[in-house]
């Protein structure tokens, strides 16, 4: 149950210091957790991103500040970190549905975020197939962008639509997200296939060298869209938390697609296999 309690550990530090300044660098470092496996993690046991968290929790504390002191707009915009009446208003309005004055001079309803409570309830047992397997470092081929964190759900996407409408021969193999040092607010993703010898690398390519690793391997079977998400959520949910003899060892996380052609309906198709790696060590 170690990585929930991290989990827990930092929902409790961001509570602690909500009107401070709070970075996912320093969040992680708080409870030991890399900034790139804490994100991760922490979206797939909560299903939000940790700054959609902090925002939604401060507006939510704004609102009740708003309806039970006399404290000036103004001054509440300061106190939870906006930089100008008009953005707080407008973040306010897009949460609570109404905006500060309204709540002040209407008694307008406002929305109660509370703060987030993880129970582990262990109703039985849990089947999650996975393999454990050292492989020798590889090197890739593949169209790659740095983003932040906050951004991976809505951006990662659209890299697939730059790379898939370029139309080039490099195969979609893998999705790596890299963040190898673990340590900041960015990574990077690399839509990629296996490098050869030899290989043209076209305009706007590079290639990455893996290092040699042992990895957690957890099949996927079945619509990619469905299949990723759950196994993702199954990983941070019940493997991490159960697992007695491996820790996370490398800010690497990556999936591994077969040929979409070798399928009647493609990546959508029910029997469509792909896998994703994570790079472990012994504890």
């Amino acid at each position: 149950m170690e990585w929930v309690e991290r989990i827990c550990e930092a929902i409790d530090y961001i509570e602690e210091n909500i009107l401070e300044e709070l970075t996912i660098a320093e969040i992680a470092k708080q409870v030991g957790i890399s900034p790139f496996y804490f994100q991760k993690g922490f979206s797939m046991l909560c299903g939000i991103t940790v700054g959609e968290y902090i925002r939604k929790r401060r507006l939510s504390l704004a609102g009740q500040d708003l309806m039970s002191t006399d404290q000036k707009i103004i001054d509440l915009a300061m106190q939870y970190g906006y930089e100008s009446p008009d953005s707080f208003t407008k973040a306010f309005l897009r949460f609570h549905g109404v905006t500060p004055l309204a709540v002040r001079k209407e008694g307008a309803m406002i929305k109660n975020y509370a703060p987030f409570q993880i129970c582990m309830e262990r109703k039985g047992g849990y089947t999650m197939d996975y393999k454990v397997e050292e492989k020798e470092a590889f090197t890739v081929i593949g169209f790659a962008k740095t983003f932040p964190y906050e951004k991976a759900f809505t951006e990662v996407p659209k890299l697939w639509g730059e790379f898939l409408k370029k139309g080039s021969t490099i195969c979609g193999k893998y999705g790596i997200n890299n963040d190898k040092d673990m340590k900041g607010n960015e990574f990077e993703y690399m839509i990629a296939d296996d490098f050869k010898p030899g290989m043209e690398i076209p305009e706007g390519f590079t290639t990455k060298t893996i290092s040699k690793h042992t990895w957690a391997i957890f099949p996927c079977i079945g619509d990619t869209k469905k299949t990723i998400q759950a196994t993702n959520q199954k990983i941070f949910q019940e493997w991490l938390p159960n697992e007695k003899n491996y820790q996370i060892a490398e800010g690497y996380f990556i999936e591994m697609y077969s040929n979409p052609a070798d399928f009647p309906k493609g990546v959508q198709d029910e029997k469509y296999y792909c896998e994703v790696w994570i790079p472990v060590q012994k504890k």
